[in-house]
């Protein structure tokens, strides 16, 4: 039985996870009136488009980091664009930095709650391509479930469950950290999905 403080955060978690991913790969999506739209799967072309110059994106290594990042995040031949402080104003980034993004941040947070915490960036590999990202948003989104749900919740208040390096999790309690990652999916979800509408109404 799910417990009555997490119930509530993970419904929520698994609303935005189900509506993202029925965004990303379809074949249709609820418009909220609970009409059926129609949704065409995500293409690589789409995946990396960059609407405005000076994007953030995944990119290959080799070409090195885009227009205003210091670093390529991960390992392998494509990295993410990056930079050791966010920039502001922050830049606008393409659905395969935000994918990519979400990701990462849900292998690591699992990996360092209820895994092995052994995760690291300096041996994660981005996905160039958008059927890659979108199987691995989904096992990324089904391993940070299955972490949350082993957590006791006799350890729900207590600061440092998480060792997860590259947010303030070690601050964190429990609920916090849960909430956050919620906002992560939430706030992403819907600009992967204004990016998606925008897109498909670009002046060809």
């Amino acid at each position: 039985m799910i417990n009555q403080r997490l119930a509530p955060l993970l419904e929520q978690y698994d609303w935005a996870t189900e509506r993202l991913l029925a965004r990303l790969a379809g074949p249709t999506y609820n418009s909220g009136d609970d009409s059926a739209v129609e949704v065409p799967v995500l293409t690589d072309a789409e995946y990396l488009w960059e609407p405005v110059d000076a994007c953030w994106s995944v990119r290959r290594r080799a070409d090195g980091p885009g227009p205003g990042a210091i670093k390529l995040i991960g390992a392998g031949e494509w990295g993410r664009d990056g930079a050791p402080e966010s920039p502001w104003p922050p830049p606008l980034t393409t659905i395969a930095w935000r994918l990519d993004h979400l990701s990462e941040t849900l292998l690591g947070r699992a990996s360092h709650l209820g895994g092995d915490r052994t995760f690291d960036r300096a041996t994660y590999e981005p996905r160039p391509d958008a059927p890659g990202a979108i199987e691995r948003f989904r096992d990324a989104a089904a391993d940070w479930r299955r972490a949350i749900l082993s957590v006791d919740e006799s350890d729900y208040d207590r600061p440092g469950l998480s060792s997860y390096p590259y947010g303030s999790d070690a601050e964190e309690t429990f609920p916090s950290m849960v909430w956050w990652q919620n906002h992560e999916v939430l706030h992403h979800g819907a600009e992967i999905a204004l990016l998606r509408d925008l897109y498909a109404h670009r002046a060809h």
